[in-house]
């Protein structure tokens, strides 16, 4: 999606649904439009990076992760890496694991990188999904933040869950069923409505 696609999204989304437009409204510009726009593999090394820790924490460490790899963030260099340099800057022993699968993985291409970008959405679930450390939730933000796919709606995301249920005054929490009936509304843009119900959550 280009700039213009998510101004597009944000006209579509205020006529379709009175209740999402409020909060539309409220927030301005999509800020998924700027989302960095990195390449494929840096992206996923972020993503196991930030899995169980703080936005704060996470950025520290993938800094101190890269400063080890001057040359650029590649499969060959993030392999040559020895554990202890990597539980070093703040790694689990788990997250080392996911690592060099991901490197195993990217070198042999069992996942092809490279290809991503002319997949289905649930091409790219499935690619993504074959590395360890990486699960369905990481595949869907990789899928908005970094591909900029326009319609991924993470029904199990808790942000979502509770935004939902918040935004449009249920009881209880909605069931993924009841969120995908809500977000019919929002198709083929249930991306960019993901967002703005995130950003309800800096509300409370």
């Amino acid at each position: 999606m280009t700039p213009e696609d998510y101004t597009r999204a944000r006209r579509l989304l205020l006529r379709r649904d009175p209740v999402l437009a409020a909060v539309i409204r409220k927030h301005g510009a999509c800020g998924l439009a700027s989302a960095q726009r990195t390449d494929h593999f840096s992206a996923l090394v972020r993503a196991i990076t930030g899995q169980q820790l703080s936005t704060k924490a996470a950025s520290t460490i993938y800094g101190r992760l890269i400063a080890l790899m001057p040359d650029g963030v590649t499969p060959g260099a993030l392999s040559t890496l020895t554990d202890q340099q990597m539980r070093a800057v703040g790694m689990s022993r788990q997250k080392v694991a996911y690592f060099r699968d991901l490197c195993d993985k990217a070198l042999s291409g069992a996942v092809a990188l490279d290809s991503l970008d002319s997949m289905t959405d649930d091409e790219v679930i499935a690619a993504l999904t074959q590395v360890k450390g990486i699960g369905r939730w990481s595949a869907e933000m990789f899928l908005m933040f970094r591909l900029h796919r326009p319609d991924v709606l993470p029904v199990d995301d808790l942000g979502i869950v509770n935004a939902v249920k918040n935004v449009y005054g249920l009881r209880k929490r909605p069931t993924a069923d009841r969120i995908r009936k809500i977000g019919e509304a929002w198709r083929p843009y249930r991306s960019v409505a993901s967002w703005y119900l995130w950003r309800t959550l800096d509300d409370e």
